[in-house]
Order: structure tokens, then sequence, then C-alpha cells
């Protein structure tokens, strides 16, 4: 076991480059297997999910090549399997998208139900209702998920509430279905946009994502290729959190500004100063600087992140005056609140609604990472606080960020990671 040790009240300077988008990851990476020929992935995050999903990957057939720092060869024509392994897809919940791409593949997926972080409830029904507009099957018994077709068919697909992970699943299936699908009330996120592209670079037919409307054409097949996974919004916006958190200035680098947007204008209107250039940007806070308090609603794209909801929370426990945080997206994202008041924060929760009390200071003491973003989050309470933090369950850490502590020890923070006996 490890833990993360910090030594706070450090202000972070410096640059900092962002690595490859974990959510676009672990959706193109099962894209793979509706490709026929090798796809080269590039700037792929060195982290434990895509592991994990390059683990299933070779284990379902295929066979998967290191070629270097964040490059990766994957042929997916010798895979036969249709059963990925389940103590591996019990560990991320991005391994649901193995169905759309079995389905589109074979036919055919029996999978466990996936893992991941705990919000509360995660359901699919949104997935199998889009599977089953399309032709298939599914059953459900005993947490495992039976997906089948004689064939996959082009429909006209409504999800009643937005899904990023219904959206991936139902162009995963649709892009070799013989027709055309129409996705309606489609998720937005820069991640789904980024799968549009990948799929279209090899061959597929997609239009209008980003949008609430996305297109498809179903085509024969798919060819391999090249393609370059866009920076990860979620990193870039916790360096910017981190930045004005500990009243610091840092270039964050290999971005793309517009994917930062709600980030930016929520710590804008706290008191943090933001320069943006065409692949970067700064966040400073001036000497003397106070900040506001602001309320915020956690939102699908282009809202507010709910992925970034736990970061700009930590943020605003030290702000004067009383704040607002609503969970829009998660029905229980605040698990990680009362590592925060061990810390002395003054936070209260009501349903989805955390009310934040402002406090002097955070101090240091032993916290847990109850989530990936959580984990984060405790991060940056540690170098906000005065003296020593330790943070456990630090695996959820891993899960999604690329040489995390090195960055933040780059920019300045007393950051360490020890072992634990």
């Amino acid at each position: 076991m490890e833990k993360i040790v910090i030594k706070g009240g450090k202000k972070l300077c410096g640059e900092v480059s962002i690595s490859g988008a974990k959510n676009a990851a672990v959706a193109i990476l099962p894209a793979c297997l509706l490709i026929n020929g090798n796809c080269r992935i590039e700037n792929l995050p060195n982290i434990k999910d895509v592991n994990l999903f390059l683990q299933i990957l070779e284990n379902l057939g295929a066979t998967v090549k290191h070629i270097a720092d964040n490059v990766v060869d994957i042929d997916c024509t010798n895979v036969n399997s249709v059963t990925p392994d389940p103590q591996l897809t019990d560990k991320m919940r991005g391994s649901s998208y193995l169905i759309g791409a079995l389905l589109g593949r074979s036919k055919k997926c029996i999978t466990k139900s996936p893992g991941g972080c705990d919000f509360g409830t995660r359901p699919i029904d949104q997935h199998i209702k889009g599977f089953q507009a399309l032709g298939a099957t599914v059953e459900l018994e005993y947490g495992m998920i039976n997906a089948e077709a004689d064939e996959l068919i082009g429909a006209n697909v409504y999800f009643d509430v937005v899904s990023v992970g219904a959206t991936v699943n139902v162009m995963l299936g649709a892009v070799l279905a013989k027709g055309n699908t129409t996705i309606e009330n489609a998720a937005k996120e820069p991640h789904i946009v980024d799968l549009a592209n990948f799929l279209n670079a090899m061959g597929a037919k997609i239009r209008g994502a980003g949008t609430d409307t996305i297109k498809i054409k179903g085509v024969n097949s798919l060819h391999g290729g090249i393609y370059s996974i866009i920076p990860d919004q979620i990193e870039a916006g916790t360096f910017m959190i981190a930045a004005a958190a500990t009243r610091g200035d840092v270039t964050i680098t290999n971005i793309i500004p517009k994917h930062l947007e709600p980030i930016s204008a929520k710590l804008i209107e706290s008191g943090a100063k933001i320069e943006e250039f065409d692949d970067k940007l700064r966040v400073y806070v001036p000497d003397g600087a106070k900040f506001k308090k602001i309320n915020f609603i956690a939102l699908p794209y282009p809202g507010y992140p709910t992925d970034m909801q736990p970061q700009l929370v930590t943020f605003l426990s030290t702000v004067t005056g009383t704040s607002t945080a609503r969970e829009g997206v998660w029905d229980d994202r605040f698990r990680y609140v009362s590592e925060l008041n061990r810390m002395g924060a003054d936070i209260k929760v009501e349903g989805k609604l955390a009310i934040i009390n402002g406090v002097k200071k955070l101090m240091g003491t032993s916290v847990r990472a109850t989530d990936l973003r959580a984990g984060a989050a405790m991060i940056i309470a540690g170098l906000m606080a005065d003296g020593v933090t330790e943070i456990n369950d630090i695996y959820h850490i891993d899960r999604g960020y690329e040489n995390f502590e090195e960055k933040f020890i780059k920019l300045g923070g007393d950051v360490q990671r020890v072992q634990v006996l």
C-alpha cells in the first residue's frame, strides 16, 4: 500500500503539461474492437484505467504493442471472445463501453455489471434502451449483462436524461449497423466529440457530435489508422484550481482552452486571474487579492463539470462567506466532504446541495481519497492546509491522473508518495 504525504503552505508556480484525456481514452480503446487493422493511439495517458482496458483487450485476443511513451498499437483482428474478464471490468465504470463495441463487432456481449467510483445509483437503463432500439435483446441476471442481436439496424434513439455513457455505447453499436441512427438528447462532452473524430478517421460517418443530436450512417467496415487523444479537461481544471487555491502562478500547457471555459468562468468570478493563449493558459492570484464567495451547479457539458465539483468545493472551503455547490449529475457525490471537515472545513450537505461556510484555514491530518476526483481534491486541500496531510486509498487517484505528484513537485509543492507497511 501507498499513501501521499503533503506539507502544505507553498504556492504553486511554474508550468505544467497536461496528459491525454482519461474519459476520451476509455471510450476510444473499446472502439478499436470495431476496426479491421492496426490502430495507433497517441497521447494515451499512462493511468490505471487505461492499462486495465489494454489488459481487457489483450485477454479478448487483441495484440497490444507499446511503441513509445503514451503511444500504443492495437490490432483486434484476432479477437474471438465476447466475454471480458470480470475481475478487470469490475474495477472501472468505462468497461460498460465493451457492450456497445462487442455488439457492434460480434453481435453479442456477456459481461459483469461495470465497477468504478461509487457515487450512489448509476443505472444503465438508457444504455439498454439504446441497444434495444438498435435491435438487441439485453438480459440482466445475477450481476451479469447478456446482450445479443441477429443484426443491428439503425434507429431513432431518444434519451430520457443526458447520459455520457449511453451516448458512447449507442455510437459504438451504431457505426456498423445497417441504415441510419439518430441519437437525440445526446451528451455533448469533449470526449464524445473525440470519440466521433476517432471513428470518422477510421471510416465511420458520424455528424453532430458536440450537439444534442448525433446522426450516424452505418458503414460496412472500419479501417486502421493513427489518432491522437485530446488533452484532459479535468486534469487541466484540477491544476487551475490548485494554482488559485495556493495563491500561485501556474501556466498550464497542452490544453484546449474552450473545453475549460466553465472552470475559468468560476475561477474568475471568485477573484482569480486567467490569461488565455492558443494551447495554454495562465492562472494566478495577485498579491493581496481577496477571493469572493460563489455559487455553482455541476451539470452536463457545457455546464460546470461534475468531475470538477470536489476540487472547487475544496477551494471554496477557505473563501470568506457562504458559498453553495449543487450536484446536478450524480446522487451521492459529496462523500468526500467528511474528509474536508476533518481538516477543519465547515461544510454541510443537504441532499445534492453543499453549503460551504468559509474558514480561515485548513489543518493537515490523515484523510482518504473516497473516489478519483475526491482524491484530487484531497491533494488540493493538503497543498492549502497548514501542517502535514496524509492521503490514503490513493489507488483511486492513480486511476485517472498520470505522474500526478511529480507534476505538483515540479510546481513547487511538497508532495511525496510513501510506502505504508
